[in-house]
């Protein structure tokens, strides 16, 4: 069947594909296809895409590193666009880096550098600098925001470059402008780091990659944790009465969301091929041929659980794609 706009994006963007499956590109292993998909590589590559799903008026994602992230079965009914600018260049304690490379390699880089910032993200399932900016990564008390100087992106509107400090990035709770303003695509960053010795940094990186192998159901793909822990304290005395460790969560300012739910009665709880994990609960794993559709019932399941059980709203940190309204 004849596709008249797929042939007219084809002479702006020769390598753009119809009906790309998506799974493959998410940490989740789970998804249907792009009607369109193009994997941009250079500022030059975003720019002449973006010029061309504005001419069409497409439905546009833009994909990352593919963590966090669950694309419905039906796939995404539109133009998705993947990030892949790379580039990671050290200057004293600064790295200047492409939006596309993994917070893995930059871990490593900066340690081998003696640069000390990013030794919790060790582990963190394929994700981009991009998205974690995006998203506002953290882990073990440390967030991205950190070692943020400054952050270049792309005006949809304008297609023109701007360029925002720390502050301009309005870092929040897993947000940032970026998550806010979805017409800024990020291209690249500047990161500053803080000199330690490479022994300790690389001691520090094992520590968190232990942790990891112990705790989380690493050998499951999965998106990430599936919500965001709420930083609120108990007051209801019942709930204190019963649950002794809010003492402690209060103290901190923050609740495990995967605490919650497992005392909500649903670790290991499985519909379909997705489940809750056994082993850390604010992890849903695909088990090997998961739906999307049986995900979203966990999580529906597990915000009603919560609610119901300590009167807490999970926020979810997974970015649902698809689904429509």
């Amino acid at each position: 069947m004849a596709d008249k706009i797929f042939d007219k994006l084809k002479i702006e963007i020769p390598e753009v594909k119809r009906n790309v499956s998506l799974k493959n590109y998410t940490t989740f292993k789970i998804g249907g296809p792009a009607k369109y998909f193009f994997i941009a590589r250079t500022k030059e590559d975003l720019s002449i895409a973006l010029r061309a799903i504005r001419k069409l008026k497409l439905p546009l994602f833009i994909l990352g590193g593919g963590s966090n992230l669950l694309i419905s079965d039906k796939g995404f009914n539109g133009f998705v666009l993947k990030i892949e600018i790379l580039g990671a260049e050290l200057k004293g304690r600064r790295i200047f880096v492409g939006a596309g490379e993994k917070l893995a390699k930059l871990s490593y880089m900066s340690a081998d550098a003696g640069l000390s910032g990013l030794e919790w993200s060790t582990g963190i399932p394929s994700a981009a600098i991009g998205g974690s900016i995006y998203g506002h990564a953290q882990g073990f008390g440390t967030k991205i925001s950190s070692i943020v100087e400054s952050v270049e992106a792309l005006n949809l509107k304008t297609l023109k470059i701007q360029n925002f400090t720390n502050e301009q990035c309005r870092f929040t709770l897993k947000s940032s402008i970026f998550k806010k303003r979805k017409n800024l695509i990020i291209i690249s960053a500047v990161l500053l780091f803080e000199k330690n010795e490479p022994v300790e940094i690389r001691k520090k990186i094992k520590e968190f990659l232990d942790y990891r192998r112990d705790k989380h159901p690493i050998r499951f793909p999965s998106p990430g944790s599936a919500f965001v822990n709420p930083e609120k304290k108990i007051t209801d005395k019942i709930l204190l009465a019963k649950y002794p460790e809010f003492k402690d969560f209060n103290a901190k300012g923050i609740i495990p969301a995967g605490y919650l739910i497992a005392k909500s009665g649903l670790a290991g709880k499985q519909i379909g091929q997705a489940q809750i994990s056994e082993k850390h609960s604010n992890f849903i794993i695909n088990l090997g041929e998961a739906r999307a559709k049986d995900v979203l019932a966990l999580v529906t399941l597990a915000e009603k659980k919560v609610k119901k059980n300590f009167g807490i709203s999970l926020e979810r940190e997974i970015q649902f794609v698809g689904f429509g309204k």
